[in-house]
């Protein structure tokens, strides 16, 4: 039985039924990942005699009508998360000999499932980018073109779904790191409210803005593997309101949702903005209630670059080197969060309470707790670049590089956000949308990311750009502001950093 075209949901039906053992659907994966690896470098690590085993293990529990809801089926998980006695490198030369002795909460809820992990996913070093190159691992390249980004920092992710390598991966996303992916691949990807998914233990940086999440080829498969990582807690009952809504789903039928095709700010190309609104369009025609609206706020990159990079070097300057071995780009990032004061990593975390109450107000005027907006403003760009040059008319420069607008304020506020794909851009690559609601709001915003791509009718079979390659004719090229190092120019903005708190520079 050839299983390259299915979903996760199918495929478990296939087990379930047995047409096909969890080790014979493994063997397949394996061979079609040896593939996917030599062409799209997805894989850090390989884990192929493991899943072996636990495949085996699964086979003997379907024979008896037995195992979880995931049991026998082939996914991976991302290199930053921890798999007791896997080598962990976090992207990074310089964590080679790190092999930890736990398993990530939401990794073991995978395997208790019965999912069979047969390899870990590539990421930048410390997963601080948006796209997905490192010196330990080389280049990881997108399925519809060889030639651009599969984005990042859950790249390796992004790349092996799209190519069919595995139907479901465990991204995470701290400032879009599994949406941006999900956007430049053509899958969906699903950052979770903060907390709904248990990550620890884990390693400890940007521990206030990261959520493990799903990326696959439907909403319906995402749902489903959010479900098995997703757990109740004091404050919401995520996994109660995913039954809820299995047996009444939000329709778009009669349903508000607030749209805004730029946030007022955002840059954006002229292809993602109307097929944008024809999505709009068909929103409307579906029968939901369009109300344009937005947070009304400037972007949020300032604050997040100053919360995550101050957290990411307070942490980094306890090891005995800690800027020995890394790379450029990683040492800018580290040197940047060594030069912010408390003070200006307090206005900007203070500055969450100005975008929680931003989109509280949003939402409350307009009676409303859907969202929908673009993903990113752009498609795909080389993967010789760190960020795109333009984005619309906007030339994207330091200080901020602020290509990935409507990224952050989720990570900010906790906010559930689901990207899906919405079409082709002029360059015949995936544009994304995304739906976007109140923290605990996860069930509803995962019905209505499933309700679009109803209407808007994505083909999610893998896809692979070998076998009619497509090569961009433009010479190799680098970003101008390469290798000038980033603190300097960082510096330049304080007074922006901190007017978010009203405190006159010094």
């Amino acid at each position: 039985m050839d299983s390259g075209n299915k979903t996760a949901i199918e495929l478990l039906e296939d087990l379930r039924a047995q047409r096909i053992t969890a080790t014979e659907l493994l063997e397949q994966t394996i061979q079609h990942a040896e593939y996917v690896a030599e062409t799209y470098n997805p894989f850090s690590v390989k884990l192929y005699n493991r899943a072996r085993e636990a495949a085996a293990k699964a086979d003997e529990l379907l024979a008896q009508g037995l195992g979880g809801p995931l049991c026998g089926l082939p996914i991976t998980i991302k290199e930053s998360q921890w798999l007791a006695g896997i080598p962990l490198t976090n992207g990074s030369r310089t964590e080679n000999n790190v092999i930890p002795q736990e398993t990530s909460a939401a990794v073991q809820r995978l395997e208790d499932a019965g999912a069979v992990i047969f390899a870990k996913t590539t990421c930048p070093e410390f997963c601080l980018t948006g796209t997905t190159s490192s010196e330990l691992y080389g280049t990881t390249t997108n399925p519809w073109n060889r030639e651009r980004t599969c984005g990042g920092s859950s790249g390796g992710a992004g790349a092996a779904i799209a190519a069919g390598a595995g139907t479901l991966s465990l991204g995470g996303d701290g400032g879009g790191s599994i949406r941006i992916p999900a956007a430049f691949c053509g899958i969906v990807g699903f950052k979770p409210s903060y907390k709904a998914v248990p990550r620890e233990p884990c390693n400890p940086s940007w521990s206030t803005i990261v959520s493990y999440g799903p990326m696959a080829r439907t909403v319906a498969d995402a749902r489903l593997m959010y479900s098995v990582i997703a757990a109740n807690n004091d404050e919401y009952a995520y996994v109660d309101s995913l039954h809820a809504h299995a047996q009444h789903p939000l329709s778009l039928t009669g349903q508000k949702v607030i749209v805004s095709e730029d946030l007022g700010i955002a840059p954006i190309d002229d292809d993602v903005r109307m097929t944008f609104r024809y999505i709009v369009h068909q929103l409307r025609e579906a029968g939901a209630e369009v109300i344009y609206d937005h947070p009304h706020l400037p972007s949020s990159v300032i604050a997040w670059a100053t919360s995550a990079m101050y957290d990411t070097w307070s942490f980094q300057k306890d090891k005995a080197e800690p800027l020995a071995g890394l790379e450029q780009g990683t040492l800018d990032s580290m040197t940047f969060g060594a030069s912010i004061t408390e003070d200006e990593f307090n206005a900007a975390e203070d500055h969450r309470e100005a975008i929680h109450a931003a989109y509280k107000a949003m939402f409350d005027r307009n009676d409303c707790t859907t969202f929908i907006t673009p993903t990113l403003g752009v498609e795909a760009f080389k993967h010789t670049l760190r960020h795109p040059k333009y984005v619309g008319s906007t030339r994207i420069t330091y200080p901020w590089l602020d290509w990935a607008t409507f990224m952050y304020d989720a990570n900010l506020i906790g906010m559930p956000a689901c990207a899906l794909p919405m079409g082709l851009g002029n360059e015949g690559l995936p544009l994304s949308i995304q739906v976007q609601g109140p923290r605990g709001t996860d069930a509803a915003v995962l019905d209505i990311a499933e309700q679009l791509e109803k209407i808007i009718g994505w083909d999610h079979s893998p896809k692979d750009s070998a076998s009619e390659p497509k090569t961009d004719t433009d010479a190799d090229e680098a970003n101008e502001d390469e290798g000038k190092g980033i603190i300097h120019q960082m510096k330049r903005a304080r007074d922006r950093l901190l007017q978010l708190r009203g405190t006159p520079s010094k």
